[in-house]
């Protein structure tokens, strides 16, 4: 092909790792760099000017903002900007966590190989076919030659005494969880070593510094997860500093203890071992069970479990202050801001777990099944109760003087109106209009439509019914006292498509249960540490006892009887709900023999009779009064809410309601206790506490 024939073809040009296109940009080049002006730079360009037409889509981690000739250059192009901070606290990343020890380089890369050989036993445990990989990071490529031949060697000489004495020389938590593991399960230190030899032997091993074979290589790195890829240890420079994706890599290894920076400024290697990090950290997929998100971190709230080495990456180097400082400020630089990360522990207390309801007690919890296609009758309750937002353009612009720097700019806004509409609503308006809408869409086609959802009648119905889009609701911003037909149109449209994806997504639907099955109180609740990223203002993360919780909600929870744990950490209308309870506690003992009330830090979930629809309520509050036999049992699911919140998650709020009528408790064994499920209105102090005080009045007798 020649530059010709893009002349009358209209062309999407995609480039990854576009970065590599900024060299003409930035107007000083490497020898590297100028070849790549010429070799690939400049062919992309002259491709995408034939054709006034084109479009040129580029994809980069490292966009180069800092840099203001390549912020110029950007700063109107930038469709989408989705920082790693944003990829780190949407949990699409594994946990970073920095390892130093004083350990010698090798047993830092023995310490390597028994967390990885732990975390594969620990996939296997459930069943997972994921095969962990290490990285060893060397600073020059003859280093890495000599080391990767020593560690061989070593490896291939591995004894149980070595692991013996090394597991002797650690401290630090997560390794002896590991050789406890192995302890644990039988795994004596011979025969673990007799796995390592043959886990990392030679034929294991590779190094990706030699540019004779880059490309056989760059094939096997990027298969590192296939089952039939051989490799467990990986042994580079700087080969790997991007375009490596592979989601399995779980330790690096630094085998070098030198620093470069010499002072305020962070060394440009040091920014590389980061950068490195953070491709590393990309995370690698599993489940557990059909309701974890796959490609998520599930473990923030529960990072004492066993799975949590599973999606954390460690990084290996020496017991250097002024190194892992500096590595963390690199790691901040690049969006990985891991200090912001703080720990609490919900500890229950001794005196709740001495009780019988902690030791014999009972609580009910209902499960999910597959529902059969033709008893759905409407959208679910998440899609059909969201508020859709939709702002029309305004023709907003603005005019600024560029030579007088004192001059102000004057701005042509409109003050803004806010329709609070439903898609039924607008149909009553002009059914033409969603009908029209509707039909940009290929899942909303009759035939379409009736796989989903087999009771829907007509496409009137679908648009009208209250089940299905009738009620759905559009907040339309607009410059206009009503929305215009064309602003109604947009709105409709932009909302359909969002509906479209979800409905697309559907691939069983689920009812929860009327019956409630009995599980043990002890086998549900349990000490947790909980991950929280920058907690303050007395919000989530923070304790109901800290200065900066408001006075009326400040309490010490270690001296109440009533609460199970020794804090709570919930959010700030947690915090209201339970000073709340504590104003009734003294009513409450008047009626009831024993009254707890226990967080649910993910501890347990329920599911909407209606959909399936999972729901972790935030407390439940068991309230027992004896009978001349055994004793009654009000088990009471309770969720405070915030204001903004409330007409979003009102399925919540409907389906907590219904317990009370038909939500069936079912022991195993007969005894003579009387259980019951209930469920109160939210709490919340704006709009709930009219209903929420008649609710508690009734539970005092009142």
């Amino acid at each position: 092909m020649s530059f010709d024939d893009f002349e009358e073809q209209k062309v999407v040009l995609i480039s990854d790792e576009a970065h590599h296109l900024n060299v003409d940009t930035k107007k000083k080049m490497s020898a590297d760099e100028e070849s790549s002006y010429h070799s690939w730079e400049q062919t992309v360009k002259n491709i995408f000017s034939r054709n006034t037409d084109n479009i040129l889509l580029e994809f980069t981690a490292t966009c180069d903002l800092e840099n203001p000739v390549i912020r110029a250059a950007y700063e109107n192009k930038i469709i989408f900007d989705y920082a790693l901070a944003k990829f780190y606290n949407d949990k699409y990343s594994k946990d970073i966590i920095t390892l130093w020890s004083d350990l010698t380089v090798m047993e830092r890369a023995l310490q390597a190989l028994v967390l990885s050989q732990y975390r594969l036993k620990v996939f296997q445990d459930h069943r997972l076919a994921i095969k962990p990989v290490v990285l060893f990071k060397a600073a020059k490529i003859a280093d890495s030659k000599d080391f990767m031949a020593e560690f061989i060697d070593t490896v291939k000489r591995l004894t149980g005494t070595q692991l013996r004495n090394l597991s002797t020389a650690v401290n630090n938590e997560v390794m002896h969880t590991a050789f406890a593991y192995f302890s644990n399960t039988g795994i004596s230190f011979d025969t673990l070593a007799a796995e390592l030899r043959d886990d990392f032997s030679e034929e294991h091993c590779v190094s990706v510094n030699d540019d004779k074979d880059a490309a056989q290589k760059q094939i096997l790195l990027n298969s590192l997860e296939d089952a039939d890829n051989p490799y467990r240890a990986i042994f580079e420079v700087k080969k790997l500093d991007e375009g490596w994706d592979v989601l399995n890599l779980f330790d690096i290894v630094r085998l070098y203890e030198t620093r470069q920076s010499g002072g305020k400024k962070i060394a440009p290697a040091t920014i590389a071992e980061a950068q490195l990090i953070g491709h590393g950290a990309r995370y690698c997929p599993f489940q557990i069970d059909d309701e974890q998100p796959k490609f998520q971190r599930k473990y923030d709230e529960d990072v004492t479990s066993e799975m949590r080495v599973c999606e954390t990456l460690y990084y290996h180097c020496q017991n250097d202050h002024r190194y892992v400082t500096e590595l963390r400020t690199a790691l901040r630089e690049i969006g990985l801001d891991t200090d912001k990360i703080v720990q609490r522990e919900y500890v229950l207390k001794d005196d709740f777990k001495s009780t019988d309801l902690y030791r014999k007690g009972l609580i009910f919890l209902n499960d999910r099944e597959v529902k059969d296609r033709k008893d759905v009758r409407g959208l679910t309750p998440t899609v059909r109760d969201d508020i859709y937002r939709f702002q029309a353009a305004t023709g907003a612009s603005g005019i600024d003087s560029i030579m007088v720097e004192t001059s102000k700019g004057v701005d042509l806004v409109f003050d803004l109106t806010t329709a609070h509409m439903t898609i039924g609503e607008i149909a009553a308006i002009n059914y033409a209009i969603v009908n029209k809408a509707l039909m940009k869409y290929p899942i909303f086609k009759f035939n379409s439509l009736r796989s989903y959802f087999p009771n829907v009648t007509s496409t009137r119905q679908f648009i009208t019914d209250n089940e299905y889009l009738g009620a759905v609701r559009i907040d339309i911003q607009s410059k206009d006292t009503q929305p215009t037909m064309e602003t109604l149109y947009a709105a409709v449209s932009y909302v359909l498509g969002k509906i479209a994806g979800s409905i697309s997504d559907i691939e069983e639907t689920y009812r929860g249960t009327k019956t409630f099955r009995a599980r043990n109180v002890k086998d549900v609740f349990r000490n947790k540490t909980v991950n929280y990223t920058d907690p303050h203002d007395g919000g989530v993360g923070i304790s109901q006892n800290d200065p900066s919780v408001k006075n009326e909600w400040k309490i010490d929870l270690t001296t109440e009887d009533w609460f199970a744990y020794t804090d709570n950490y919930g959010t700030s209308e947690e915090k209201a709900f339970v000073a709340y309870f504590r104003g009734y506690v003294a009513e409450l003992r008047k009626v009831y023999n024993r009254i707890y009330l226990v967080r649910n830090e993910r501890e347990f979930h329920i599911y909407s009779f209606e959909d399936g629809e999972r729901f972790e309520p935030d407390y439940v509050l068991f309230l027992q009064s004896d009978k001349t036999d055994g004793f009654e049992q009000l088990q009471i699911f309770i969720e405070p809410k915030g204001t903004q919140l409330l007409e979003k998650d009102a399925w919540k709020e409907k389906f907590l309601l219904q317990l009370k009528t038909e939500a069936v408790p079912a022991t195993i064994f007969v005894d003579d206790n009387d259980y019951k499920i209930w469920g109160l209105h939210f709490f919340n102090q704006e709009n709930r506490m009219k209903e929420f005080d008649l609710e508690f009045a009734a539970l005092t007798g009142k």
